[in-house]
């Protein structure tokens, strides 16, 4: 009988049987987390600086195109260059006399209404003696309220975004650096071996997505602070450009920036037209929340950035806790950073990007048969 050869077997694919270069996968899964934690408080460890390295780089990216511009219209890149460096200054002067701004002025109106403050505070005891409330509780809760707490909270938020802006030198030397080497990075990336075409599209996604995630919030932002500067106008709190300019500030933090931005106005119009005008602010600064910050944008920053109202929410709470105010700031864009290291770049990796998406992508349909 003829001898039957039979094909050799295939040899095994590693992915496919869970262990990759002889580890388990779920131990590698495991191994990684650890890293993550480690180099997470490593991080913490040296927020100063990396959060400074952090604005500089997204600030970076956000002007480059004006260097772009001024090179597509034939000028020397070192215009360009100066251009971009004018604008990253000036957006960093503005956010710094914003914050600061905002914080003093708050302090300022809560001492000047602190007759009014008093006045609240003798209501809500009257009210608690109705209730039955003994007057050892009413004084146990009463003395929690203070306008010199109210205001340390708010200077607290406001000074992890104002404290890396304060040191002003570092950012300006750093960001000089950073505009010069951002012309000739294009160039340093087509020199990378191996994947190289991977790196940059991964480098690309990413500045594209900070920028589109600028772009969105910015204009949400004005659109927000505009109705805001009108409600306040109408019911007369004082100062309403200011606590709109807030608003629009915070309006980068995803989730609950709004909240940040609504204590100032909401507590000043408790303590200049009562209860009614404060109710009146919440409630017009909720409902703009959950019209334009909660469903509007971002159903559209998930279309512009990839990533899902669940990993935005997860990152600002990690970024916070990590790097503070500033951390809560740039969430979205340091969450982009850290998946166009991880995950784009590696052709293992690129099944997660689907899983932080906002929307799965739609499966391309062929085009009905022409009729013959």
């Amino acid at each position: 009988m003829p001898r039957v050869s039979t094909p050799p077997p295939e040899p095994l694919d590693p992915s496919a049987s869970g262990i990759t270069s002889g580890i388990p996968r779920g131990l590698l899964i495991l191994v990684g987390t650890a890293a993550g934690f480690i180099t997470l408080l490593g991080i913490r460890a040296m927020n100063d600086v990396i959060a400074s390295t952090f604005l500089a780089l997204i600030l970076v990216i956000a002007v480059q195109p004006v260097r772009d511009w001024a090179i597509a219209r034939g000028l020397p890149g070192w215009i360009g260059s100066v251009g971009a460096a004018i604008a990253v200054y000036a957006i960093l002067l503005g956010l710094a006399f914003a914050l600061l701004l905002s914080g003093a002025k708050f302090a300022t109106l809560l001492a000047d209404y602190q007759p009014q403050f008093n006045d609240v505070i003798h209501e809500v005891n009257s009210w608690l003696l109705s209730l039955g409330v003994g007057e050892d509780q009413i004084k146990a809760i009463t003395s929690s309220f203070d306008p010199g707490q109210l205001v340390d909270i708010v200077v607290s938020l406001l000074g992890g975004l104002a404290g890396v802006l304060s040191s002003m030198f570092f950012l300006i030397v750093l960001i000089f650096f950073m505009i010069i080497d951002a012309a000739n990075f294009p160039a340093k990336l087509a020199q990378i071996p191996g994947q190289r075409s991977t790196v940059m599209q991964a480098a690309h996604s990413f500045a594209q997505g900070t920028r589109s995630y600028l772009v969105v919030s910015t204009v949400f932002g004005a659109i927000v602070a505009v109705f805001d500067i009108g409600l306040l106008y109408v019911l007369g709190i004082p100062d309403p450009l200011l606590w709109g300019l807030l608003a629009f500030i915070t309006n980068y933090i995803p989730n609950v920036g709004f909240i940040i931005g609504l204590v100032p106005p909401a507590v000043i119009g408790l303590l200049d037209g009562g209860v009614g005008t404060a109710l009146a602010v919440i409630i017009g600064y909720s409902v703009l929340n959950a019209i334009i910050q909660s469903v509007i944008q971002p159903r559209v920053v998930g279309q512009s950035v990839g990533l899902s109202g669940t990993v935005t929410f997860l990152s600002l709470i990690v970024w916070a806790g990590v790097l503070g105010g500033l951390g809560a700031l740039l969430a979205v864009p340091l969450t982009l950073l850290v998946k166009a290291l991880l995950i784009d770049v590696d052709e293992q990796s690129r099944w997660l990007a689907p899983l932080l998406s906002g929307e799965p992508a739609q499966p391309k349909q062929d085009p009905p048969p022409t009729a013959v």
